[in-house]
């Protein structure tokens, strides 16, 4: 770096030496403002980041939906105008992010309601507040139904993702949080925060038809494989993950983090409170906010512990590329899974660091959405025979 005593000096220097060689300084416009031939028309990979995403603190990327190019480096491309405001004005917390190809719209939850964007357009096409308050949704893989959980209360709202209505509701214990909605479109998870038990219903009848453990506490995130045979638990006051199977309903094993200590967390009361499964099944990541850290375990019994990877802040969720290449923690950075590498920092278009806990990748071409990742880092290993 230059030092600041010889700061007229070098800055001669450096001018002299950027107009002889021009050609062999790197492009210093401004992140945003380039352009990309796989944006034009509509066209191109993204990753769509849902702002305040961390509770409604505006200090992590304002207030909208940001959008990174994720084949060129994770740029920043643009920022979307978005609803979902408390009633004094300020915007609220963002708690979940969803995509419905079918519809070619992305719906964003909020403490106090739900809204529906067009991805082609980028225009609202309506927000609807919800009694009992949104948390964490799931969209069927037709993109037609969505399972709304309340703002910790007792119920689920199933819902008509073109129209909002909603169809009907479910009645499951005391603290409705997050929600996924299997890969073959049977069957919807439920967790419920006071609850050691996952619930499980029908998509069909939209009744509770299982209730998978009981684990060792109320289940915080939660992540299942592609074929829906097993789900990878966080649980209340657990370092660590637990595993149950969806076939038999039973608990099968409780790991705890070797090596680390808990310890008191910023947000969400809770050691681990981010879990994935990397897209081939191999691996599961969890967050530890104490330590602000990744931790990395084989997916099989043992579930041996494999490696850590330090964070510049405290993580509260983790989810992956559907190719598998990038991990997403909340914490803002892009991490090459093979490698465990931080390849990127996500930064808006005032080079201010991006991090929320909902965000989801979309492929799009000509303005249509063509394939759709997912906010909970789902297994996809046999993705390809569905």
């Amino acid at each position: 770096m230059i030092a600041m005593s010889k700061e007229y000096t070098y800055s001669l220097f450096a001018f002299l030496l950027i107009a002889s060689t021009a050609w062999i300084i790197p492009d210093a416009v401004p992140a945003y403002q380039k352009t990309s031939p796989n944006l034009e028309g509509g066209t191109g990979h993204y990753l769509y980041v849902a702002t305040p995403g961390i509770r409604d603190y505006l200090g992590y990327g304002g207030h909208g939906l940001l959008v990174f190019d994720i084949d060129n480096n994770h740029q920043f491309v643009k920022r979307i105008s978005t609803k979902g405001f408390h009633p004094d004005g300020r915007p609220s917390n963002v708690k979940g992010i969803a995509v419905s190809a079918s519809l070619n719209s992305v719906y964003i939850s909020t403490l106090e309601s739900l809204q529906r964007i067009d991805l082609a357009t980028e225009k609202l096409i309506w927000e609807i507040p919800f009694e009992g308050g949104c948390d964490r949704m799931s969209i069927s893989p037709d993109g037609l139904t969505m399972y709304l959980p309340s703002l910790e209360k007792d119920f689920w709202n199933v819902v008509d993702c073109k129209t909002g209505d909603i169809i009907t509701t479910i009645k499951v214990h005391a603290r409705a949080h997050n929600t996924i909605y299997g890969p073959s479109g049977k069957r919807a998870y439920m967790a419920d925060i006071a609850s050691p038990l996952l619930h499980v219903a029908n998509t069909e009848t939209h009744k509770i038809v299982q209730k998978v453990g009981p684990f060792s506490a109320g289940i915080r995130p939660f992540t299942i494989n592609s074929d829906e045979s097993l789900v990878y638990v966080n649980v209340n006051e657990l370092l660590g993950f637990e595993v149950g199977d969806l076939k038999t309903g039973e608990k099968l094993a409780s790991v705890k983090v070797l090596g680390w200590d808990k310890g008191p967390v910023r947000r969400h009361g809770n050691p681990s409170h981010g879990i994935g499964l990397t897209p081939d099944e191999t691996e599961v990541w969890i967050s530890d906010g104490h330590n602000m850290r990744l931790h990395l375990f084989s997916a099989k019994a043992p579930y041996q512990q494999l490696t850590t990877i330090p964070l510049s802040d405290m993580p509260g969720w983790v989810t992956f590329s559907i190719d598998g290449q990038y991990a997403y923690p909340s914490s803002g950075e892009v991490i090459h899974t093979k490698t465990r590498k931080i390849l990127y920092l996500l930064q808006d278009e005032n080079y201010n660091t991006v991090s929320s806990e909902k965000m989801i990748e979309v492929f799009m071409k000509e303005g249509k959405v063509t394939k759709v990742g997912d906010q909970f880092g789902l297994g996809r290993l046999h993705e390809a025979t569905k």
